[in-house]
């Protein structure tokens, strides 16, 4: 999955609103759901934030507790790093690649090109179905006290420090 990151934090109002006190809050508010999401769905997340008006700079990968955060270079959009992208990755049939913004021409570039897109209302439907499903399976009583991590198992806690680190294979 591909997100456009401005556009889904000026689309969605939780994000929204936080931007408006802070822009990096807002950004870290979606890489944490983002990670939820991932680490719940399995799916590979890519979020793209646009650098077009930063003076010199040129593309930036982070990892964010196994998302990856791409800030584009100067003069490039996120939207033209995440077609360039979806034309790459469409290219093997093994990847099913979704794209989340609410720019319409964009979302008629990715359907063209094999993707499937998913407007920002969509996903925050999506990240709540996810959040009710994580709440499903926790314990129904949770001791005071006891972190989540003591209520996991060895091999959960294991798999979670492997998607921290990136290494989901």
């Amino acid at each position: 999955m591909m997100l456009d990151g401005y556009n889904v934090i000026h689309a969605i109002e939780r994000y929204k609103s936080l931007s408006r006190e802070s822009l990096e809050s807002a950004r870290y508010a979606l890489l944490d759901d983002l990670v939820d999401y991932q680490a719940f769905t399995g799916d590979a997340v890519v979020v793209v934030f646009d650098a077009y008006t930063a003076k010199g700079k040129k593309i930036k990968r982070e990892m964010f507790k196994g998302v990856v955060v791409i800030y584009t270079k100067e003069h490039q959009t996120a939207d033209s790093y995440i077609e360039s992208e979806v034309e790459r990755l469409v290219q093997d049939p093994k990847h099913l690649v979704r794209v989340v913004t609410s720019d319409w021409a964009e979302q008629q570039l990715v359907m063209g090109s094999g993707a499937v897109r998913m407007t920002p209302r969509e996903f925050r439907f999506e990240l709540e179905r996810v959040r009710q499903a994580i709440q499903e399976r926790l314990p129904k009583q949770v001791k005071t006290g006891d972190s989540i991590e003591a209520q996991l198992s060895g091999e959960a806690k294991a798999l979670l420090d492997a998607i921290r680190k990136g290494n989901s294979s």
